[in-house]
């Protein structure tokens, strides 16, 4: 019989019932027992987040220069908040259900460079290591107009480079489009789940893509093999990564300045809730970490996940974070999600916000292209399907058990007709037409 941690399988789903429908591959809806809503992590200090704001200043001028569609953001990688009033009442329809107070989403799909959340962090990364590499070799200061970064002498300087990263698409896109622009060599070891388009367009870049028959795990495995035997080679680790964690905290402050401009409050009796799709778990686990730094209790985030990939799901749950795998759990990680395959979670991620999370839930591949097809007809959104999976979170909260019982046991019952609830859409304006119509297609089939 397997064991997990010194305890079987079937112990575990005794002591902790919703283990079972997970196995069973059910939707479900968790809500966080140990949930704190002012809780500070002990291995990352919130000042960390206003450095990589700093930083990110300081490069707008070279990403102004390279990628031209940056210029309306004056050089920052920013996306916009909207309303989706008729998304929105089409969701109460469908689901015969009142989600009160407002919805919005937040369009990463439509973050310049390469159209997903990854570019925050991603991005950041690349962006952070350009900058230590050319301080290093006497060419730049903080001072300095950081546009010179794209005149040869810097290109010269980071050919002799190498990034090296695993993933299942969308961040090796942003690391491959920014790390090749600047001049840096790079490989992106690839999982089975990585779509062909994106292989394609790294390819077309002048990036490295290797493939393997296996998942996300071995993709990454085999990044940190390539750095092991090369000093001068920077791994990108998905699951660890300080520096992605950052660059993604760092839209909190966004948001926040974005919801001033829309005139929402978020304070004590005007809560806001936030879904956000979830694979390894650092892009969720940054933006929840940034937006928790800013509005403490007054914010709520829930992650989401397929259910055949609900690794940090069952991380939370057991208290094991990437001590368990979804495969533990007779799992297989398959999945049209391709985003978010992800077998194991981050640890790192799991124990730093892990208490901060309101919850969790899960989302099958067909509700995702069904609310694919509504989002596309009533808003005019086009999406990956990882991307739709936090549109199913405030049904869950409104129509579950635990999601009633937790907004009654946070006293939020009363405030819920001022919350606001925003949607995270992390990917989909770079995917090709031809494949969105086949999710289209898929979707209208359901």
């Amino acid at each position: 019989m397997k064991h997990l941690a010194g305890k079987s399988i079937p112990d575990w789903k005794k002591e902790h019932p919703i283990l079972q429908d997970v196995s069973d591959k059910k939707e479900v809806f968790w809500t966080n027992p140990d949930y704190r809503g002012q809780h500070k992590p002990e291995n990352l200090h919130p000042d960390a987040i206003e450095a990589a704001e700093k930083r990110l200043e300081r490069f707008a001028p070279l990403i102004q220069t390279i990628f031209p569609e940056t210029k309306a953001e004056n050089g920052l990688i920013e996306s916009p908040l909207r309303n989706i009033p008729a998304l929105k009442a089409a969701i109460e329809d469908q689901y015969e259900t009142k989600i009160d107070g407002r919805l919005l989403v937040k369009c990463d799909h439509d973050l310049p460079i390469s159209g997903s959340i990854k570019a925050r962090g991603g991005i950041y990364e690349v962006l952070k290591f350009a900058e230590e590499t050319a301080i290093a070799g006497g060419m730049l200061a903080l001072s300095d107009n950081y546009s010179v970064l794209n005149t040869d002498p810097f290109k010269k300087l980071f050919s002799r480079y190498q990034l090296s990263v695993g993933s299942t698409g969308n961040l090796g896109l942003s690391i491959g489009i920014m790390g090749a622009a600047l001049g840096f060599q790079v490989t992106v070891h690839m999982s089975m789940d990585a779509k062909q388009w994106k292989k394609d367009l790294l390819r077309n870049k002048g990036v490295t893509v290797k493939e393997y028959e296996d998942d996300y795990s071995k993709a990454v495995e085999e990044g940190r093999k390539q750095a092991l035997t090369d000093s001068r080679c920077h791994f990108i680790d998905d699951e660890n990564s300080e520096d992605l964690f950052l660059g993604y905290a760092t839209a909190a402050s966004r948001l926040k300045r974005q919801l001033k401009e829309k005139g929402i409050l978020v304070d004590h009796d005007h809560p806001l809730f936030v879904y956000l799709p979830c694979g390894v778990g650092g892009g969720p686990g940054g933006v929840a970490f940034g937006l928790k730094q800013i509005f403490q209790e007054n914010v709520h985030c829930f992650f989401a996940e397929p259910t055949h990939s609900p690794c940090f799901l069952l991380g939370l749950v057991t208290g094991l974070h990437n001590g368990v795998s979804v495969q533990d759990f007779d799992l297989d990680n398959r999945t049209a999600a391709d985003g978010l395959a992800v077998g194991r979670a981050s640890g790192f991620v799991g124990k730093t916000v892990g208490q901060m999370l309101s919850g969790s839930y899960t989302i099958n591949d067909d509700r995702l292209f069904s609310l694919l097809k509504t989002t596309a007809d009533t808003e005019n959104i086009y999406l990956e399907p990882s991307a739709l999976a936090g549109f199913y979170g405030p049904v869950q909260l409104f129509n579950e058990a635990s999601g009633k019982q937790f907004l009654n046991e946070q006293g939020l019952n009363e405030k819920m007709k001022n919350a606001t609830h925003i949607v995270w859409a992390t990917g989909g304006s770079m995917v090709p037409k031809e494949e969105i119509e086949r999710y289209y297609l898929r979707g209208s089939e359901i």
